[in-house]
């Protein structure tokens, strides 16, 4: 009788198509993404957008908690139930609702914690009230994301959200100019949530004979508090730079640095978005046993996510300022900021795919070492922003916290490499194999890409267009490229080319 499991290849087969949706949807995400921050830049200005900025932390970071680690722990769950799919992630649907009320009721009760410097008024006080709209759809997408439906997750992320609120806040400048973006939040929240439900019912069908079951919902609790809590910290990484700004620099620059932050996250998102796919594939083959095997996927989809981010953070760093001037001139301010930002991102590959297996086979250390990781940024941001005001340095106090901003983004790609080779070395001690996905042929991709850069960031500045209308295209083009003929092996190739037919194996490590 046949093995009706499916063979290492197709794992890696299925995470290869998921890569090629995922950048897909990067695409998208970037064509989405900038219409909102020129419409916010330009419209509603950065003390406004700081403003926002800082608020939508608070909520993004309680809905984070809402989610109660099932955004990975779902996969597991589902991989080794037996109750039917779709109770169980109804069940977890329940428990990210009954969390959210509890934290929108807390924020709506102490709304100080998303609006520091107080004058809370219109639209605000309601803002609470999207956490479970952000919680349930993530736990949707990771419920379809298990059938490898990667192209759900593209739909809502990248085209849904990001379109509504760049027409809603577009819409509403007219409207109310204060209270525009936070509404345009709203929108494109429940137009994501909606969508995401939408999709989960027509993949897992109605609910039938499902009912509430309270105890099974505390236990999942108490289980998933360390993928909560590393989640927490994942996205708190990236969110607590700006939380620490804002205590010592003025809104303008909360804001200013927050355009960085939203441009220089779009590769993050390459990264997020296997997290679903990845989980279930890795899960399978903890359950057999084949430590080997979760080496090789772990290894394979790092080198994949560091090349992505590597092409990106070029792209969008040569020429930085020319990106950050489409905003608004206000912005431009903020392009060290941003060049850091992007090279954070490309160091936190590995210790991002490393977590995708060390919170099945070591969640406790893996939780340390994110903590370790969360302290060491928060003492150098500190530190920086501290030193820089000790000093004096800049005199001119606009620059100083220019540069603060700038120190910030230096103080999180520090934390997040040493994360990386803190994760790394673990998963590869536990596994028994090399997990790094590096590949030498990256830093010939990245030296021609650099190349093609400096030459289109050479031109008057009449032509800056050209940086972005075509040095940008180029740079993807020229490192992808050598990539393509120099990193990828055939196997690769095979992987990501379209053809139904081949069965690719890829090579011992």
């Amino acid at each position: 009788m046949s093995d009706p499991s499916p063979a290492p290849d197709e794992d890696i087969a299925a995470l290869a198509k998921g890569g090629r949706t995922n950048f897909f949807g990067f695409m998208l995400r970037l064509a989405a993404r900038l219409p909102f921050l020129f419409i916010a830049g330009r419209y509603y200005g950065p003390e406004l957008l700081g403003r926002f900025a800082y608020a939508v932390i608070v909520i993004e970071l309680a809905a984070q908690l809402a989610t109660m680690g099932l955004k990975r722990g779902l996969a597991q769950q589902l991989s080794t139930t037996k109750q039917p799919h779709v109770c169980v992630v109804w069940d977890g649907l329940l428990a990210a609702l009954i969390a959210s009320s509890l934290a929108s009721a807390a924020l709506m009760l102490f709304p100080q914690a998303m609006f520091p410097a107080g004058d809370i008024r219109g639209a605000e006080w309601l803002l609470p009230l999207v956490i479970f709209g952000i919680a349930g759809a993530d736990i949707a997408l990771a419920a379809l994301a298990y059938r490898h439906d990667v192209a759900s997750t593209v739909q809502v992320r990248a085209i849904v959200e990001p379109w509504t609120i760049s027409l809603a806040a577009g819409a509403l400048v007219f409207v109310s100019s204060r209270d525009g973006l936070i509404i345009a939040y709203v929108i494109s929240v429940a137009a994501g949530l909606a969508t995401a439900l939408w999709r989960l019912g027509r993949s897992y069908g109605l609910p039938r004979g499902w009912q509430p079951r309270p105890q099974a919902l505390l236990a999942v609790a108490r289980r998933n508090v360390p993928l909560a809590a590393a989640d927490a910290i994942e996205w708190g990484s990236r969110r607590l730079d700006i939380a620490i700004l804002g205590l010592f620099v003025a809104p303008y620059w909360v804001g200013v640095y927050y355009v960085a932050q939203q441009i220089a996250s779009l590769p993050q998102k390459l990264k997020t978005s296997f997290d679903p796919i990845l989980a279930p594939v890795i899960t399978q083959k903890l359950a057999e046993g084949d430590k080997q095997a979760v080496a090789r996927q772990v290894r394979q989809v790092g080198f994949w996510i560091i090349a992505a981010q590597a092409a990106i953070a070029l792209a969008l760093g040569i020429p930085g300022e020319a990106v950050m001037g489409v905003v608004g001139p206000a912005f431009v301010g903020g392009t060290a900021a941003l060049a850091f930002l992007l090279g954070a991102e490309v160091v936190a590959a590995t210790a991002a795919v490393s977590e995708a297996a060390l919170v099945y086979v070591a969640r406790h250390r893996n939780l340390l070492v994110s903590l370790f990781m969360l302290i060491t940024q928060a003492v150098l941001t500190v530190a920086i922003i501290v030193g820089l005001d000790v000093l004096e340095w800049p005199a001119d106090e606009s620059r100083r916290q220019a540069y603060q901003a700038a120190g910030a983004a230096l103080a999180l790609a520090l934390a997040l490499g040493l994360a990386s080779v803190l994760k790394a070395r673990l998963l590869a001690r536990l596994l028994g194999a090399p997990v790094q996905g590096w590949r030498w042929p990256l830093l010939w991709a990245a030296a021609a890409a650099i190349l093609v850069g400096f030459a289109f960031t050479a031109l008057p500045k009449a032509y800056e267009w050209m940086e972005l209308a075509i040095g940008v295209p180029l740079i993807l083009l020229t490192f992808g490229w050598v990539v393509w003929m120099r990193g990828f092996t055939h196997e690769d190739r095979v992987l990501f080319r379209l053809r139904k037919n081949d069965e690719p194996s890829l090579p011992p490590p």
